[in-house]
């Protein structure tokens, strides 16, 4: 996975061909003995830290978190039953949106893919999030915390308007922002609770606060 293998037909990486990637090897995994909590916090988890950690020192680039993070999905997808029956808990949960105005989603689906690899369960509203749509998802899901990111300039500013209204419903719901025109000081002036500029760095905040 930490290499963006998906499965065996994937091209990607190229020294690969033909090799089973992660959907193969999680299903052998769970057919030969390994429980889903093993796969999850013995392969997964540390496999997306590694990717973030190589990402936030930049050894490598956006395309291959890309394909790192599918890979992920792929293995998920096998884990997925075993959070329904119970066998393996959640961490936490986070409600995921692009900020309204804005109709950028790759970001987010990566940082989404993240948290699911670190064991959270993520609601994803897509995009143009309103405020209202924002609030309606935190009442019928109860997250532990909410993520919202934003590609544009223009439509980054939405954000205060968001976090104001999420803060005056649920002022201890922890609100986190991203975006590639987001900084740490435009966080701290709308009220948001955390800026990351990685997903590595989101789910280490999540982790620090369940």
């Amino acid at each position: 996975m930490e290499k963006g293998k998906i499965d065996a037909r994937s091209p990607h990486p190229q020294d690969m061909q033909g090799e089973e990637g992660a959907d193969e090897l999680t299903h052998k995994a769970l057919s030969t003995g390994a429980t889903a909590q093993e796969v999850l916090t013995r392969a997964l988890i540390p496999g997306m830290q590694a990717v973030g950690d190589k990402f936030r020192n930049n050894e490598i680039y956006l395309p291959d978190v890309l394909m790192s993070a599918r890979a992920m999905g792929a293995a998920m997808e096998h884990l997925k039953p075993h959070f329904k029956s119970g066998d393996i808990q959640y961490r936490g949960k986070i409600v995921l949106g692009t900020v309204s105005g804005d109709l950028h989603d790759i970001g987010k689906k990566i940082v989404g893919m993240f948290f699911e690899g670190g064991g959270w369960e993520v609601i994803d509203c897509g995009v143009d999030v309103s405020e209202p749509q924002f609030l309606e998802a935190i009442q019928e899901h109860q997250p532990d915390a909410v993520g919202m990111s934003a590609l544009l300039t223009t439509t980054m500013v939405n954000m205060e308007e968001i976090v104001r209204g999420l803060k005056t419903n649920f002022p201890q719901l922890l609100i986190i922002v991203g975006g590639a025109p987001v900084t740490d000081a435009f966080a701290t002036r709308i009220g948001a609770d955390f800026y990351s500029p990685d997903p590595q760095g989101a789910l280490e905040k999540l982790n620090r606060n369940i």
